[in-house]
């Protein structure tokens, strides 16, 4: 699919022209990329590089563009039960028009950071700092979503949510890869600020960016580090609640089977001789009293000697 976009009066809008300023490319059959590589003169690796989540980031110059690919958040689905993945997009600078590559179909120019564009070149950097917003947002929902399967797992018997924790802690490990890879490309990028023609507010726009992306490389580094460090406490956590509860069930089978006993030696003709009741009616429930309380009772004295 391609989609074309132009500025007009500082705002990105779509229009249907042959030769628009922005070339939205999503996941693009075969002939489509064979037409943008031969009509643009793209490196045909780094173009399918632009769709493939496991290639590393990278800034080449051409001739007459630079071809820069760049890691960004994949939309989190739940059908990924927890996986945070990450995705690569390719950016294609030209003097006079941008291509923008992705593997799937969201809106890129959305949010208050596109409301008042000067430029192909500001959109090229505001495309990089949306990547990296995304990452911190992403971020945040991992930590809230820790912070709940923790309260969840203080109480749990099952490996459930363990595993969803572990399965945090992997996505973690992506975005501190993609975010310490992004940091490269970043650097190289303002290392050849000049050659690209970026403007000095525009220069001082991508230190923001490299600052940016530093403090989300961090806090990614931190998280990751907070749940593995915490990991095997937490499953001692799980073994001690399945400990407890497997003691409060022997507590129980011992309290059910010691009144079994006497109900079995004695019966009801033994209590009927003993306390010469003879109506049943008054008897049963005389029976099914004395037996649940000597269960209860040998209960409380089990869960007395537990504490001691």
């Amino acid at each position: 699919m391609i989609k074309r976009y132009k500025i007009e009066n500082h705002q990105i809008v779509p229009v249907e022209s042959e030769t628009p300023a922005i070339w939205v490319v999503i996941n693009p059959t075969d002939d489509e990329k064979t037409w943008l590589v031969g009509n643009f003169a793209l490196d045909e690796h780094n173009f399918n590089s632009a769709f493939d989540p496991e290639e590393p980031t990278r800034l080449e110059f051409e001739p007459d563009h630079l071809e820069f690919i760049f890691k960004r958040p994949k939309n989190y689905s739940s059908k990924d039960h927890f996986l945070f993945k990450v995705s690569s997009m390719g950016l294609f600078l030209f003097k006079d028009k941008l291509i923008l590559a992705l593997s799937e179909d969201i809106n890129m120019f959305s949010g208050k950071y596109f409301k008042q564009i000067s430029g192909i070149r500001e959109v090229f950097l505001k495309l990089i700092y949306n990547s990296i917003f995304h990452f911190m947002e992403h971020l945040k929902v991992i930590n809230m979503i820790a912070d709940e399967l923790e309260h969840k797992i203080n109480s749990s018997m099952e490996n459930k949510h363990l595993l969803n924790l572990f399965t945090l802690e992997k996505s973690l490990v992506y975005y501190l890869n993609a975010t310490n890879a992004n940091a490269y490309v970043i650097e190289r990028l303002k290392h050849n600020a000049d050659k690209i023609g970026l403007s000095p507010r525009s220069q001082e726009f991508l230190d923001d960016i490299i600052i940016e992306n530093n403090q989300c490389m961090r806090q990614s580094e931190i998280y990751s580090n907070i749940l593995a460090g915490l990991m095997d406490a937490r499953a001692s956590i799980v073994s001690n609640n399945l400990n407890v509860m497997m003691k409060n069930l022997n507590a129980v089978v011992i309290a059910i089977a010691i009144p079994s006993f006497f109900a079995g030696v004695g019966g009801m003709s033994e209590l009927t001789t003993i306390t010469h009741i003879d109506n049943h009616l008054v008897a049963y429930p005389v029976f099914i009293l004395a037996m649940s309380l000597i269960g209860i009772g040998v209960y409380w004295i089990i869960k007395r000697v537990e504490k001691y």
